[in-house]
Parts: C-alpha cells; structure tokens; sequence
C-alpha cells in the first residue's frame, strides 16, 4: 500500500478585496505575509490570520509582531 499524500491548495486573497481592506484598528492598509496566510498593518504591526480563505479582521483576533 503507497502512501497517502495530502497536497493543501492556498487561495491568495482577491487583488481587488486586498486593495480595499485596511487595518479596522487603524485604517492603515494591509499587506499579506506569512506565504499569504495572514494580513499585516505596517502602522500597528497587528496581524490578523485568514482562515479558510477569508481575511479575519477583527482587533481581538490580532497578534502584534515587530
């Protein structure tokens, strides 16, 4: 018996939905990082996670980063 391979596809956020999000802390527009698994605010440094591909904008969901 081979063995199960388990491929996960990605779905990078639509360009058009990226260029309307901004950061609901400070207004700021985000920008994807993490492989395109997350969204970050240059001005806060809050990123917020995408979860089955869609952007989770919520303050209280937020990690802070340097």
């Amino acid at each position: 018996m081979e063995p199960l391979t388990i491929i996960v596809c990605h779905m990078p956020v639509d360009p058009e939905l990226l260029e309307i999000l901004a950061c609901p802390n400070c207004k700021t527009k985000v920008e994807l990082v993490k492989g395109g698994t997350a969204l970050k605010c240059p001005q806060c440094r809050r990123v917020y996670p995408i979860k089955d591909d869609i952007p989770v904008m919520l303050i209280d969901e937020a990690t802070i980063e340097p």
